[in-house]
């Protein structure tokens, strides 16, 4: 239903565009509301890393490596997942609520008489928010989380931040902060249409709560199986990478 419903708003944003308007609530809905737990959870993730890899490679001797394991698993994997995982905890979860709510409440039928396509006034200005918002939220979040992981391997490991930095851009290229962008645009979509999805398809009053749980429970398993192909894609060992 949600890949239906994804190919739907494809056809309406190359067909009639993006409603301005509703798009930028939305995106002030599923940014700045959001920002706090973002850069909170992805800042105190990026110190627990640190320290727990900092712990094994200390007794490898390769403290030296600790900027580039960062790279390689923060900056790739866990901030993109942590700060999708917030967007559809927060705002998925309202998406299903609110529309569920004005299914239930017959709301949508109400628009169809009036002549407006619930799709267009309701789904697309939300993916294209998400789209957009969620890879602005989450280089944010992997900056504040790298940061973190340079205070803690100094205050801890005595490690100067420029030789962590330099650590980190010996295995950090631009394709991969690209490669980053491309998975969080996608994680955004998931995010969107499966809270939309659920909430379109309310039955009555007493299922609205239910739809919101099982927005967040369809948009996990889809960001891990999205993600896991899209690394094994970009990030693979077949060759089939960016870089």
């Amino acid at each position: 239903m949600a890949c239906f419903l994804g190919g739907q708003v494809i056809m309406r944003i190359l067909r009639s565009g993006v409603n301005r308007q509703r798009t930028v609530e939305q995106m002030v809905a599923a940014g700045p509301f959001t920002l706090t737990p973002v850069l909170l959870i992805n800042l105190f993730a990026g110190m627990i890393f640190t320290i727990q890899t900092a712990r094994e490679l200390e007794r490898f001797g390769a403290i030296q490596a600790l900027g580039g394991a960062f790279a390689m698993a923060f900056c790739r994997e866990l901030a993109p997942i942590l700060t999708a995982a917030i967007m559809a905890g927060q705002v998925g979860t309202a998406y299903a609520a609110e529309i569920g709510c004005m299914k239930v409440t017959d709301q949508l039928d109400a628009l169809k008489l009036l002549r407006t396509d619930p799709i267009d006034y309701l789904v697309v200005p939300r993916v294209v928010a998400c789209c957009v918002m969620l890879p602005v939220l989450t280089v944010m979040g992997l900056v504040l989380g790298l940061a973190g992981g340079v205070g803690i391997a100094f205050l801890l490991y005595h490690m100067p931040p420029g030789q962590f930095l330099d650590s980190v851009r010996s295995l950090m290229m631009l394709t991969d902060l690209i490669a980053v962008i491309i998975k969080s645009v996608l994680f955004g979509a998931i995010v969107a249409l499966a809270g939309c999805t659920w909430g379109m398809t309310t039955t009555c009053s007493r299922s609205v709560g239910r739809a919101a749980t099982s927005a967040v429970v369809t948009t996990w398993v889809g960001l891990f199986v999205v993600d896991f192909f899209l690394s094994l894609l970009l990030f693979g060992g077949t060759g089939v990478a960016l870089h």
